[in-house]
């Protein structure tokens, strides 16, 4: 298929920047990891009947899955198109393997006693698992990565704050990009906290077939070594015939967490370039605007913020439907979790956005200062706390009375009302020394 015939931009337009995540959430990927499953747990199950399997038969066995490729997808594609069921056409194609390996190994033992739940509901916990350490974490920590450089090369720089809209206290730059380095941290710890589990319990979670064939084991101690050694996973104790989805939607919910503040970022930033406060860099032959040559558009964070929005709307849906399932099992979670890695994508195009547009961000320093020093106005606060502290009455009042007016406070304004106060000689100094630019608190510090 080419790019410019696909339906979803994740596999056309946006191809590119996803295109890593196919190794984890294509069909062809879907099919080696039950692959992958049903050859562990053969292996797994031969050894529990006292019939290990040869150093050699395993190596063969796991060629299945390790030596795969689209031509072992396509003749599993094949074999669904009679058994009208996909995870039972990988069944098929492995007895198929093994006659054509010549191999006496057992057919029959070959998805014994399994519901093809316990093959789905341990392929895509493996899958996220498996994207998540290789590709999504290590996105997110270059974006934090970058953000912290950010935050610490501006830490001196003094900044406008503004609340409801409206000039507020002075920051600084740097403090106000720190803000995100840490809300994002404190939401990748919470991220990994995270389990990942499977269901693996048969056709009602209750082993009823492992049990009435051999009722010497303890199967529900063969599950639990059996994810956790060969899989990575942790077993759910208490299942109906599919997982019980609580820790996949937690992930979900996590990520959407990182992706709302994410889009945070994505208009903080597309506001500062706005208002000025910074340029971008100007790339030749790159156009912004079809009418209107002097255009230079922040759409790498208007990019980023679309591509969030779509995924935190799809992880929304799936943290909400997933766990919901008709008394032991319906059909409803199939479909919608085929869906895994297109959130994750939107979510990955979004973060390279978010990092090309950072990287393309000039400080305009001087609009920085001229916004601070048309803004005398932000020192009120400063000065009648300090007014406060030394008992003058009524301090609130009266820089209500002279900040609160259509005529703008400058630093002579400012000046001449200190020089009217009946305080100290100490706390007019004190008072005088107030700027905008420095009254800062802990921000660079921060």
């Amino acid at each position: 298929m080419d790019i410019l015939d696909a339906i979803s931009p994740i596999d056309g337009r946006y191809r590119g920047k996803a295109e890593s995540l196919a190794a984890y959430f294509s069909e062809s990927a879907l099919i080696r990891y039950r692959v992958k499953v049903e050859i562990e747990y053969y292996i797994a199950l031969m050894q529990q009947l006292g019939n290990a399997v040869s150093a050699a038969d395993a190596d063969m066995l796991r060629s299945f899955y390790k030596d795969w490729s689209l031509e072992s997808a396509a003749r599993v594609k094949e074999i669904e198109k009679t058994t009208n069921h996909d995870v039972k056409a990988v069944e098929y194609f492995i007895k198929e393997r093994l006659d054509a390996k010549g191999s006496q190994l057992p057919r029959e033992l070959v998805h014994f006693g399994l519901t093809s739940q316990d093959i789905n509901n341990t392929a895509f916990p493996m899958m996220i698992k498996e994207a998540h350490e290789a590709v999504i974490l290590p996105a997110y920590q270059e974006l934090v990565a970058k953000l912290e450089t950010m935050a610490r090369e501006w830490r001196t720089i003094p900044m406008l704050a503004h609340t409801h809209g409206q000039p507020a206290s002075p920051t600084a730059l740097g403090k106000e990009i720190m803000v995100f380095v840490y809300r994002l941290k404190e939401q990748l710890q919470v991220l990994a906290a995270v389990p990942h589990t499977g269901k693996f319990g048969g056709a009602t979670g209750n082993y009823n077939a492992h049990r009435v064939a051999y009722p010497q084991y303890d199967w529900r101690q063969f599950g639990d070594k059996f994810l956790e050694e060969h899989l990575g996973l942790k077993r759910q104790q208490f299942t109906t015939q599919i997982e019980n989805y609580d820790h996949l939607a937690s992930y979900m919910d996590g990520v959407r967490r990182l992706n709302t503040i994410l889009i945070d970022l994505c208009r903080d930033i597309w506001t500062y370039i706005s208002m000025n406060y910074f340029h971008q860099r100007i790339k030749a032959g790159e156009v912004g605007s079809s009418a209107m040559p002097h255009k230079v558009n922040p759409i790498d964070f208007e990019n980023a913020e679309g591509n969030l929005g779509v995924a935190d709307a799809l992880f929304t849906h799936f943290a909400m439907k997933l766990p919901i399932s008709r008394m032991q099992r319906d059909l409803t979670d199939s479909t919608v979790i085929r869906n895994l890695g297109v959130p994750l994508a939107h979510s990955l195009v979004a973060l390279q956005s978010l990092q090309k547009g950072l990287g393309k961000l000039l400080l305009n320093e001087s609009k920085l200062h001229d916004d601070l020093e048309d803004n005398w106005a932000v020192t009120a606060e400063a000065i009648q706390t300090v007014l406060r502290s030394v008992g003058y009455p009524n301090p609130y009042e009266a820089l209500k009375q002279l900040t609160r007016t259509n005529e703008r406070v400058t630093a002579e304004t400012m000046a001449s009302f200190i020089d009217t106060l009946e305080v100290d000689a100490s706390v007019k100094e004190r008072l005088h020394a107030i700027t905008p630019h420095n009254y800062l608190g802990y921000a660079e510090e921060l």
